[in-house]
């Protein structure tokens, strides 16, 4: 039954070759004598031109031949005058599956991508989303293949959790409760014992805190899995579903994970260059043709010269503080150009402000470390300064964080501290607290947003393109 893909074919198919091809239509075009049909089977964004001679296939079958159709072709590779080097002249066609021509929403047009959102089940067989899927394969492949090189173990942490490794509380909850009538306590709130496992519990939005448990055992994990967050945002940068990779290092300090979070990304992007070069031009050219409208000063770096703006530089890393102070001295604070302005010492640094020191300042990409630890988590090492935490980002060109990471607190005493101070139940994370009475060790983690690095490789404008369906306010649709 297995046929032949469209990339083998253009790979090392000879004229004269005999060969069975399976996929969907694209395009018809023709005369009365011969049809043209585009066929795509999603192996590659090109299509492969069949032709059809029609004394030899009945009418009735002919006019089944229409947009978003499928298709098996049998038939001889001939040399072509077109713009590939070669076609298939078909021999037999069967229509495996018919397609309603006015019925089918990807008609051979240009659509919005808002169009195509609402149609998330049949926007993979338009060139577009092909090619962002087949490099989300290739990220995916690449994070695998880097850590397992390196000597990590691949972990599985839970995605049902009691806990919330962020401490921001915006989590989905998971009970099997009767949501018409509760069980409650004496005193009328929800009494999560009845549950199904017997307490409050969550989708998780990390694996990280489970993943130290292992690393200070087997050294080297990372985990890779889904993660979700009940934040009501609707930004072109967030999912309420998303993929998280996170690997946890015994025996790292910070310089450790900045090094690791260079070296792992660079190869990731190394990857699809070598690997995915034909789909990075066609989502090239198209971001450039969506581009010509805009000004001079609104338009991107072209993808590919962007993904080597990465590799090919060494990345600037910089204290918090100089970052502070590079932005408060800048042109745009002081003309105030930027949304968020920066006074003082301790703000968050927004997306406008991670860009310009990426873009403008550094022209390169950035890691800040030694953040102020009152905007960081409670599990990140504190600085002997008593203001600022081990932590680090890494600042990319036009998307500005795409990893956050820290050396971990390994010293009992001050991780009790700092989860007295947050608020944050120690009885209910003595586990965690246990790999600090038990033999601990410096050790530290970062956590790469898969979609923000198939966002940042493709080009794509809006998050919700790089994930086959996504979850986010009011939408769980497909």
């Amino acid at each position: 039954m297995r046929g032949i893909t469209i990339k083998e074919i253009l790979a090392k198919s000879k004229v004269d070759e005999e060969v069975t091809l399976r996929g969907w239509v694209r395009t018809r075009r023709g005369n009365k004598h011969l049809s043209f049909i585009a066929l795509n089977d999603g192996s590659t964004f090109q299509n492969l031109q069949v032709v059809a001679d029609h004394p030899k296939f009945e009418e009735d079958l002919l006019k089944q031949i229409t947009s978003g159709a499928s298709l098996e072709v049998e038939g001889k590779i001939v040399a072509s005058s077109g713009t590939q080097n070669i076609e298939l002249q078909a021999d037999k066609i069967t229509v495996l599956g018919t397609c309603d021509p006015d019925e089918y929403p990807i008609q051979p047009k240009k659509h919005s991508l808002e169009f195509l959102r609402e149609n998330a089940h049949l926007r993979f067989r338009t060139a577009t989303f092909g090619a962002v899927f087949r490099i989300r394969h290739a990220v995916s492949y690449a994070i695998h293949n880097y850590f397992n090189k390196n000597g990590f173990y691949y972990f599985h942490s839970p995605i049902i959790t009691a806990s919330d490794a962020e401490g921001a509380g915006e989590m989905f909850r998971v009970t099997t409760l009767d949501a018409e009538n509760p069980p409650r306590t004496e005193d009328g709130k929800i009494d999560y014992s009845e549950d199904f496992f017997g307490k409050e519990t969550n989708l998780t939005v990390s694996g990280q805190l489970e993943g130290e448990l292992a690393a200070t055992a087997l050294g080297k994990i990372y985990t890779f899995g889904p993660t979700f967050r009940a934040e009501n945002s609707n930004t072109t940068r967030h999912l309420a579903e998303f993929w998280m990779i996170e690997p946890e290092m015994a025996f790292y300090d910070l310089q450790d994970d900045m090094e690791l979070a260079e070296d792992f990304t660079k190869s990731i992007i190394n990857y699809v260059l070598d690997n995915c070069m034909e789909d990075l031009e066609f989502l090239s050219k198209r971001l450039q043709e969506e581009e010509k409208v805009m000004k001079q000063e609104d338009q991107s770096m072209e993808l590919i010269e962007k993904l080597r703006f990465v590799v090919e530089n060494d990345f600037e890393k910089i204290s918090y503080t100089e970052a502070f102070n590079i932005l408060r001295n800048s042109k745009p604070n002081k003309k105030k150009r930027f949304q968020y302005p920066i006074d003082e010492w301790g703000v968050d640094l927004q997306s406008e402000h991670e860009r310009y020191l990426v873009e403008k300042k550094f022209q390169k990409p950035v890691i800040i470390y030694d953040y102020p630890k009152d905007i960081k988590a409670f599990y990140m090492r504190q600085n002997d300064d008593g203001k600022t935490v081990a932590a680090m980002d890494v600042l990319f060109p036009q998307i500005g964080e795409v990893i956050g990471g820290s050396q971990r607190e390994e010293r009992l005493d001050k991780l009790e501290q700092r989860m007295d101070e947050m608020n944050i139940p120690k009885e209910e994370m003595s586990w965690y607290l246990d790999t600090r009475r038990f033999g601990t060790v410096v050790h530290s983690g970062f956590g790469l947003g898969f979609e923000r690095m198939v966002l940042f490789v493709t080009g794509m404008g809006n998050i919700r393109d790089v994930i086959p369906f996504p979850r986010t306010p009011k939408n769980a649709r497909f």
